[in-house]
């Protein structure tokens, strides 16, 4: 951990209670500043409370209270997914108050070497797999951190300057990270994700773009070169491009020809022998095997990961296989390019289950991939009548469903020795659940109660 003094006296408050708040909230009483904790919810414990009072920090919860903006803060830790329209947020926003989320913070103290992953998907399995990469050839700590789940500023507390962080940073948490400076920065696609935050693809594009604002020449910028609109992104950044691709060979980077991976025209392994599945976990691996090559890992080390790592959770997770069929739970698709790289993995007949919280979209783009792929749908969820529609369009039988808990022993009388019954859902999830997490948790446990097997 890298001491710093600007945080000596200054009065800080945090908003959200979240894991990386929390953190936030006690590393910033041992920087020596004097902190308010704020979330508009009231826990359900008082254990929360009592830690953070315990450590001399104010505890507000409940609400957000506009007085806030009045008690002269010097700096604000915001939780990534609070808007910057809230009221509060917004009073800060006036008074240029600066706003910072707890990837900054963890940035701010960390003294080692840091490989940054941002994307519209394929985040979390790009930084696991690249974590995993050079682990296996460090002589020192590498550790993962951030959007996957554990508090970015918890972990850098604990690394030296000779050890590797490598980061999931959303766009939420990238726009509160004004001087945040990743060696090596992983950009894994860019979508239209997330416009209800950031109202228009532009705003969202830029916010990604924060991963690359401080670096130079001297760094390194992987980037998917699949798209001309990502190339073009690529210009916007001063680091040194390394591109990756699954359709575009550039001796600059990592690419596939005739079913081989190559890194910069030397061959590392073949795409077969990848574990996980699907075009989309091709693209993961080019971009976590350009991280690893440029961190100096050997091709030996690549292929052992590629070979055995079976996928994060959530994130077309195989689950087991019963009586003929394979169950994956892909909870983690919540937009429709999810959903499609998805479809593209089976060559088996799919059932799909498929369905959440209605933004507004339709889907038609899905139709094309419902053909080629899908024999049954079953829908549920706020869009289910949308969903159903794209089902009608790729004549495929819909059923609909309550929900994705439901919806599995219906898959299953649907289901034939060799279909693959895939948890897709191409929408959020809160609709019905708190989580994407937690639906796919709850899909795991309909698929244990109808098999009476345990999830492989």
């Amino acid at each position: 951990m890298k001491r710093i003094d600007e945080y000596q006296g200054k009065k800080v408050l945090v908003m959200g209670f979240g894991i990386s708040g929390i953190n936030a909230a006690h590393l910033l009483v041992k920087l020596g500043a004097k902190v308010t904790a704020n979330d508009k919810a009231i826990p359900k414990t008082n254990e929360i409370v009592n830690d953070l009072e315990a450590d001399g920090i104010k505890v507000i919860t409940g609400d957000n209270p506009i007085s806030l903006a009045n008690e002269g803060f010097d700096v604000v830790v915001k939780n990534p997914g609070i808007p910057y329209d809230n009221p509060l947020v917004a009073a800060f926003v006036k008074q240029g108050i600066p706003i910072i989320t707890e990837a900054e913070l963890g940035w701010q103290i960390f003294d080692g070497h840091l490989v940054s992953v941002t994307g519209s998907n394929g985040k979390t399995t790009t930084t696991t797999l690249t974590q995993l990469m050079i682990a296996e050839n460090a002589k020192h700590q590498v550790k993962y951190a951030g959007n996957i789940g554990i508090s970015f500023s918890k972990i850098a507390e604990d690394l030296g300057p000779d050890d590797t962080l490598v980061t999931e940073l959303s766009s939420f948490q990238l726009l509160g990270a004004p001087t945040i400076h990743p060696h090596i920065a992983i950009i894994t696609n860019i979508f239209s994700n997330h416009l209800d935050y950031h109202k228009t693809r532009e705003n969202y594009i830029n916010a990604k773009l924060n991963i690359t604002r401080n670096q130079t020449k001297d760094d390194f910028l992987v980037i998917n070169w699949d798209r001309d609109e990502w190339q073009r992104i690529a210009q916007r950044s001063q680091a040194t491009i390394v591109p990756f691709s699954r359709l575009n060979k550039s001796h600059e980077g990592s690419y596939v020809e005739d079913g081989m991976i190559y890194w910069r025209g030397q061959e590392v392994m073949p795409t077969k022998d990848i574990r996980l599945i699907g075009p989309q976990n091709v693209e993961n691996a080019l971009a976590a095997i350009a991280a690893a090559k440029l961190s100096g890992v050997t091709n030996e080390a690549i292929k052992k990961v590629l070979t055995t790592f079976s996928g994060v959770r959530h994130r077309l997770q195989y689950v087991m296989e019963y009586q003929g069929r394979l169950f994956y739970n892909d909870s983690k698709s919540t937009d429709i390019e999810a959903t499609e790289v998805a479809l593209q993995g089976f060559d088996r007949p799919v059932i799909l289950l498929a369905g959440g919280l209605d933004r507004g979209y339709t889907f038609e783009r899905l139709v094309p991939y419902l053909k080629k792929h899908v024999k049954a749908m079953i829908v549920f969820g706020e869009c289910k009548d949308k969903m159903k529609d794209a089902g009608n369009q790729a004549g495929v039988s819909v059923i609909e469903s309550e929900n994705a808990i439901t919806a599995v022993p219906e898959a299953w009388k649907l289901s034939e020795p060799g279909d693959v019954i895939l948890l897709s859902p191409a929408n959020a999830s809160w609709d019905q659940f708190p989580s994407f997490e937690v639906r796919g948790d709850k899909f795991i446990e309909a698929v244990e109660e109808l098999t009476g097997k345990k999830e492989q």
